[in-house]
């Protein structure tokens, strides 16, 4: 890791999260949150750690981000079975997904309007809705 000034905002996201900051969670953490808002997969990030000369395993990646998002630093977004983007934006947002090219994208909230959302069972609340639109080019 170069200067510890480059891994600032990354320490103070990870402490304040109460994680212990690692090495690679320090280095995955500055590759996750350093560009804005994104969508990613654990092998997408794997691949930019690497070639970042960041030496970690895939199974810590996905250990590091399933530990991001319990802490709430991230959002996971299952699309299909077995394969999920980790959200950067955290903030109550749909998605609109793109069958054909594997690409998420951010619907704001007020974007789409959803009614008639049935009442949660006796004993439990709603905590979020969460609306992925899966889109596909028209042939032709």
């Amino acid at each position: 890791m170069t200067g510890s000034r480059n891994f600032a905002a990354a320490l103070a996201r990870l402490k304040s999260a109460g994680l212990r900051p690692t090495k690679q969670r320090l280095a995955l953490s500055k590759l996750l949150f350093e560009g804005g808002n994104r969508h990613i997969t654990a092998e997408q990030l794997h691949v930019e750690a690497r070639h970042q000369g960041v030496g970690v395993s895939l199974a810590t990646v996905y250990n590091a981000l399933h530990q991001f998002t319990e802490t709430g630093m991230l959002r996971e977004v299952v699309v299909d079975a077995g394969r999920s983007y980790f959200d950067t934006n955290v903030d109550e947002h749909h998605h609109l997904f793109y069958v054909d090219e594997g690409r998420l994208e951010d619907l704001p909230r007020d974007s789409v309007g959803l009614s008639d959302i049935p009442a949660a069972p006796i004993g439990c609340r709603v905590e979020r809705v969460e609306l992925i639109i899966r889109v596909r080019r028209a042939a032709g």
